[in-house]
């Protein structure tokens, strides 16, 4: 994908669709249909069925429970002519998407990602048309957060206006989004295997997998899924800078599990108070002293990116360097900025910070040492250099990161026939340009 139609896709994965939707507040304090919907940016189709149903649908799913959601989503589908809608979720590995159950209702068959018409969906992000257009494939989006895909099964009346359709999309993810909070039944159907007490904590401490603007795009993915423990990643982003970090804390299990929640708590605490990379990177480092004295450790590459100049600013503290990905292929391993891991406190002598300007389109690859360490039954490692391969492939190719991201999740599993001896943790930043010159969806 090149860099113009990422931007393009950057701007589908926003929330405003654009027809046919009233903002929420215009709702509550005019009604439907009365006065103007400028000042959201979406436009009221009066006397349109469809159009009604899309300016009443948040409000109307306000008291619903996320098990009566597949029903709500099919009886509000019909006003775009379908005669039943299923809303599939990819699950945490993403192999697969898997559908949102109707009780009563058809029953459907999970969609492998890489074999269906479904998955051909979720991985282009672009709609898709099946048994003569009777049933159509609609991406799932929150932000660039690839939540799953829509199936709409059409009565084989007038095909339903695709902007609708897109807007309808993206009202389901909304309400997804909103109702994942007051319920267990998404997490329990993304789950294909039995998650640990360990991994179940490390879940809910992270942020979506993916985020992006019309500047950056950040994209991770962790494995093993059902069993991590001392990895993690977290990331702000501000109108000004991009700060992330990527952290492997030492040890398995529930214990590096509470090392890493501790890293990201004060990871978070240091951003809230505003202080420089240097003050974070100090403050997460004494907070791991004070409570281990120094018995515990985490390693972790802990960075800013200045949005409209690309100037990256970071610190390694005992941790793999990070690949710099420019047109197609790596150019650079960041070495800069080394120090010991964190939470050594009086024995780590200083901490520098390094610097690099990066360019357009340029790619950055964050890792933890779980991924080029990851062994076959042969013993062969994953290793730096497939790894940087493999992303400079898909970079070539033009994936956008997401996906990218998904691919090297599961060529890391295969290469360990999915039995991981350790936390495989990968994060890509994607740079699209600054100021005046950068990328116009």
């Amino acid at each position: 994908m090149s860099p113009a139609t990422t931007a393009r896709y950057i701007n589908r994965g926003r929330r405003r669709p654009p027809t046919a939707v009233l903002c929420r507040a215009d709702l509550r304090e005019r009604g439907p249909g009365r006065g103007s919907a400028s000042s959201c940016g979406y436009r009221l189709v009066v006397g349109d069925r469809a159009a009604q149903m899309l300016n009443h649908l948040p409000e109307a799913a306000r008291l619903t429970v996320p098990d009566d959601l597949a029903a709500f989503f099919t009886d509000n589908g019909r006003a775009l002519g379908a005669a039943e809608v299923t809303l599939y979720l990819v699950d945490h590995e993403q192999r697969v998407l898997v559908p949102l159950p109707l009780r009563g209702g058809t029953e459907r068959s999970p969609q492998a990602i890489d074999s269906t018409l479904a998955g051909l969906c979720f991985r282009r992000l672009t709609v898709q048309n099946s048994d003569r257009g009777r049933r159509m494939w609609v991406p799932v989006l929150d932000g660039l957060e690839r939540l799953g895909v829509l199936e709409l099964d059409l009565d084989g009346g007038d095909r339903p206006d695709p902007e609708q359709v897109k807007a309808f999309a993206a009202m389901i993810a909304e309400i997804v989004m909103v109702k994942g909070a007051y319920g267990d039944l998404f997490h329990r159907i993304r789950r294909r295997r039995q998650m640990s007490m360990a991994a179940e904590i490390a879940w809910n401490l992270l942020p979506p997998l993916t985020f992006g603007t019309d500047r950056l795009v950040i994209s991770a993915v962790l494995a093993p899924v059902w069993d991590l423990g001392g990895d993690s990643f977290d990331y702000a982003v501000d109108a000004t800078t991009a700060r992330f970090a990527v952290i492997d804390a030492m040890g398995h299990g529930l214990d590096a599990g509470w090392l890493a929640t501790l890293v990201i708590g004060a990871y978070r605490n240091s951003r809230r108070q505003d202080l420089d990379l240097t003050g974070t990177v100090a403050a997460i480092d004494r907070a791991l002293h004070q409570q281990f004295s120094g018995d515990r450790f985490a390693t972790a590459v802990v960075a800013e990116l200045e949005l409209a100049s690309g100037r990256l600013r970071w610190h390694s503290a005992g941790h793999p360097a990070p690949l710099l990905l420019r047109r197609g292929r790596v150019v650079k391993t960041l070495e800069g900025g080394r120090g010991l891991p964190l939470g050594l406190g009086p024995l780590n002598p200083g901490i520098g910070i390094a610097e690099e300007r990066l360019e357009r389109g340029d790619r950055l690859l964050l890792f933890t040492d779980g991924v080029p360490e990851a062994r076959s039954r042969e013993g062969e490692f994953f290793g730096l250099d497939r790894l940087a391969d493999l992303v400079a492939r898909e970079d070539a190719a033009g994936n956008p990161a997401p996906e990218t991201m998904r691919r090297l999740m599961h060529a890391i599993l295969d290469h360990q026939i999915g039995d991981l001896r350790d936390d495989a943790t990968a994060m890509l930043v994607e740079w699209q340009g600054g100021g005046a010159d950068r990328i116009v969806p």
